[in-house]
């Protein structure tokens, strides 16, 4: 059966406005931009010079942190920050119908804050060169504000967080974009943030450790491999890059696959399924899966044992709880401190497939189920697993569509990048994030969980929170960024 577009809602005329003032800035690299790239990497090289120092420790031994007697969670002693807890799963009808584990329990909601300002026509971002305990090559490129609320109120007793003002109080600013996104899922209970992008057209002055940068070299700066942490790249993704004619109204050069991804920012180009058809479809997901979770003392938990210098799983797949020292030079609220991580078992995969349809592009998304949700189901990418964590298992029990990203020719890969999750929470977490251009067919009858969908469709559920988890906003900013000039100018 062929695939027809469906008919496009109408968009508001601000939306359309704001969407272009971003696919502007997307589409310029250095001209209009206050600094160059080659200044930028200049800079960041001479940041990376203040020293990190991160080693493991027992568990037992981390200041300021304690092993309750009776649970064997742990917690910070000020009852902040975060603890770490078990969790006991049930998922009827899934391969592994129930399970326990070890997870974060954060329920403070943090801000993930850009501040924006337009200079010479184009909008700039300020961003912060950032040091993270879990960062396998320390410095990465962080949002102007990345905190938990224990960090700006300042529990640690450190230095108050700069910039904090404008996402505390917006009313003499505008705000692009503010929602509650989800964490990991499956390392995180119900752990939120507020993401938020505010313009300003007052005078800012970068601390030494800030760059003013323009979206379309950040988008650039995303083909790097750890170089944009994960907190950027979710805040990049709830921009409103999405609005009507926008291939019509940013003509010029780029990649043959820029047409097509504007037309799939653009909702006037429609898409494979109604946006009233994808709500509806995830709420059935949400309604059709049935999901038990319950805290539970860590001592509680099924199969995963504690030793000196962690808590691991008996089979040492999935991830490790463990206990690091930080000491750095660099620019933290405090210069020395410890605490648990996760570490995880080893790199992982997150792949979109991605199709044109009557010249529009589609992502495929999978309307995942994870234990940590707040809401049962989120869009996930089309892929999203740690192939080693499947080794020696039946075929049958890895994850749909992972196949056909592991035998992609090198021409159906569109983008590709090594990428740290947050090194905040997550020690060396990394995944190869892909986009990966596909003809299949897939059809809601052998495949529910699954649905092609527009790219304004996914970042019109971003205004909205709970609907799209974050390694997908991750590859929202990495297809956004295919949208921009080409690579080799």
């Amino acid at each position: 059966m062929a695939e027809t577009l469906s008919t496009p809602l109408p968009t508001r005329s601000g939306d359309e406005s704001l969407a272009v003032r971003i696919a502007t800035s997307v589409s310029i690299v250095d001209k209009g931009a206050l600094h160059s790239l080659a200044e930028f990497h200049a800079w960041f090289a001479e940041r990376g010079k203040k020293v990190a120092r991160v080693h493991k420790m027992p568990l037992d031994e981390l200041a300021g942190w304690s092993t309750d007697p009776d649970t064997h969670n742990i917690g910070h002693d000020s009852g902040k920050f975060f603890s770490v807890q078990g969790l006991s799963v049930e998922l009827p009808g899934a391969p592994i119908p129930a399970w326990s584990q070890p997870i974060i329990n954060q329920p403070e909601i943090g801000i993930l804050g850009i501040l924006v300002k337009e200079f010479n026509g184009v909008l700039h971002c300020l961003m912060q060169a950032k040091m993270e305990p879990g960062n396998r090559n320390g410095l990465q490129l962080s949002p102007t504000v990345q905190a938990t609320r224990s960090n700006y109120t300042r529990v640690h007793r450190g230095n108050a967080v700069p910039y904090l003002s404008y996402f505390q109080d917006t009313s003499q600013h505008s705000v692009m974009t503010d929602a509650l996104q989800s964490e990991q899922g499956s390392w995180f209970f119900q752990k939120r943030n507020r993401n938020m992008v505010v313009e300003t057209d007052e005078d800012v002055e970068p601390h030494e450790a800030f760059m003013w940068l323009t979206i379309g070299q950040l988008h650039r700066l995303l083909a790097i491999d750890d170089l944009i942490n994960m907190d950027t790249r979710t805040v990049l993704s709830c921009l409103p890059f999405s609005g009507s004619r926008l291939a019509e109204q940013l003509p010029g050069p780029g990649s043959e696959l820029r047409l097509p991804i504007l037309r799939s920012c653009s909702e006037d180009h429609g898409s494979l399924h109604s946006t009233g058809d994808i709500l509806s479809w995830i709420t059935d997901a949400r309604t059709r899966h049935e999901v038990s979770t319950r805290l539970v003392p860590l001592r509680e938990v099924e199969n995963w044992r504690r030793s000196q210098y962690a808590v691991s799983h008996d089979t040492g797949r999935f991830f490790d709880v463990i206990g690091v020292h930080i000491e750095t030079d660099g620019d933290r609220e405090v210069r020395e401190w410890t605490q648990p991580m996760i570490a995880p078992a080893g790199v992982g995969i997150v792949a979109f497939l991605v199709k044109r349809i009557e010249g529009v592009l589609h992502v495929l998304a999978h309307a995942r189920v994870e234990p940590g949700y707040l809401d049962v189901v989120e869009l996930s990418p089309t892929v999203m697993c740690t192939p080693s964590n499947y080794e020696g298992l039946p075929p049958a029990a890895r994850p749909a569509f992972l196949n056909h990203v592991l035998s992609a020719r090198p021409e159906q890969v569109l983008f590709e990048t090594i990428l740290s999750e947050e090194g905040g929470r997550f020690y060396h977490a990394q995944n190869r994030y892909l986009i990966v251009e596909s003809d299949i067919e897939v059809t809601p009858e052998p495949a529910p969980d699954y649905r092609w969908m527009a790219l304004h469709q996914m970042v019109g559920l971003l205004r909205h929170s709970h609907y799209v988890n974050v390694q997908a906003r991750s590859l929202i900013a990495c297809l956004h960024s295919l949208s921009g000039a080409p690579r080799d100018l």
